[in-house]
């Protein structure tokens, strides 16, 4: 089985909602006609890398200049000749052109091609490996957890949350509020227990014991995946499990929807939380997630998470539809670029969590 893309007759849908961004293209003459046999894409976006040192307040963002590689392609028929490698170049000369201190880019932790050709060629190193979690979308509605209220906050509220609660959360945008006020953000909300919400303002300065948020990125608008290759029976056991779940909704029994023809799905990003009850707060949160998505006619919701990730085990999802662990490579394009209490950013640590994107899912 295979995962097929269909960008909705745009090429630039992944990257048209980012800051600076570039298309190339590979051309070979084929049979006396010049063809296309090759592209790939990338962006350019200022992302927070770590916070101050002791020696500093400890709270203020570092902010680096860093580059997305994204949809790296080659025609099967071209392939192992130098294109991939000669795309990746000029779209890394055109990063440092425009100021980029940083380059990255993520695939499966089992796509050797790809890894050899920026491992071993193109010099990046393995940096991070989050997981890609995803769940599908039932016929029927899940339940929020009892005595928990969710929130749904303004796009001035949730920027001040982020900057106030996540701006040193590695790959935090500092865009942040592009991303709020783009209309394929679907709302941010805050889970707390009920009778706690003590208004935004009360709230940001003094939250409760236990609190949760995240935020929806419609992905359905920009592009559609299909499930390619299954087995009859497979799609068989998964039409049965839609008709039951459709006729007997009250059992709520996890069903397989619609994957085999083009499907939507909706990104979940910004996770975090606080307190001993957070995962239990994320829980509502990720239920809620799932109404809005059944309502908008998607058919899977998912999210990326740093592998060590505290709420990890409160996400909701599908072993067989996720990706435990991908591998996002990253190499220092320029030297001298933000030095200081990070350093060389491509040898840090890890921290507990990453801020995915939802413009370069």
């Amino acid at each position: 089985m295979s995962v097929f893309t269909n960008l909705l007759g745009d090429p630039l849908c992944r990257i048209r909602h980012s800051p600076p961004y570039l298309m190339l293209v590979a051309e070979m003459e084929v049979e006396g006609e010049r063809k296309i046999v090759g592209m790939v894409r990338g962006c350019i976006k200022t992302v927070s890398c770590g916070r101050g040192s002791s020696h500093d307040d400890g709270e203020n963002p570092i902010y680096a200049k860093v580059a997305t590689i994204l949809g790296l392609r080659v025609c099967p028929s071209h392939r192992r000749i130098g294109i991939g490698l000669a795309l990746v170049k000029n779209m890394e000369a055109w990063f440092i052109r425009n100021g980029a201190e940083y380059s990255y880019m993520s695939t499966e932790n089992d796509n050797q091609a790809s890894l050899n050709l920026f491992l071993l060629k193109g010099n990046y190193s393995k940096f991070r490996t989050p997981s890609m979690l995803a769940r599908p979308i039932y016929a029927h509605r899940v339940k929020i957890p009892d005595r928990v209220s969710i929130f749904e906050l303004d796009h001035a509220e949730a920027e001040s949350l982020y900057r106030a609660r996540f701006s040193t959360t590695e790959f935090f945008p500092r865009d942040i509020d592009r991303i709020l006020s783009n209309r394929l953000n679907l709302g941010t909300f805050v889970a707390m227990p009920t009778g706690s919400w003590p208004g935004f303002g009360r709230f940001l300065a003094n939250p409760p014991e236990s609190w949760a948020v995240l935020s929806i990125w419609n992905s359905k608008e920009t592009f559609t995946l299909q499930l390619k290759g299954a087995p009859r029976t497979l799609r068989w056991m998964a039409k049965a499990t839609r008709t039951v779940d459709r006729l007997l909704p009250f059992l709520g029994i996890p069903s397989v929807p619609q994957l085999f023809k083009p499907f939507g799905f909706h990104f979940l990003y910004g996770l975090g939380g606080e307190g001993p009850r957070a995962g239990r707060m994320m829980e509502a949160l990720c239920a809620h997630a799932h109404n809005l998505a059944k309502e908008m006619g998607c058919a899977v919701v998912a999210t990326e998470v740093a592998s060590n990730e505290p709420l990890r085990p409160a996400i909701s999802h599908w072993k067989r539809l996720s990706c435990e662990e991908d591998v996002w490579c990253m190499k220092r394009l320029v030297e001298g670029c933000s030095e200081g209490p990070v350093g060389y950013w491509t040898c840090s640590q890890p921290g507990s969590s990453i801020f995915v994107d939802p413009r370069e899912v």
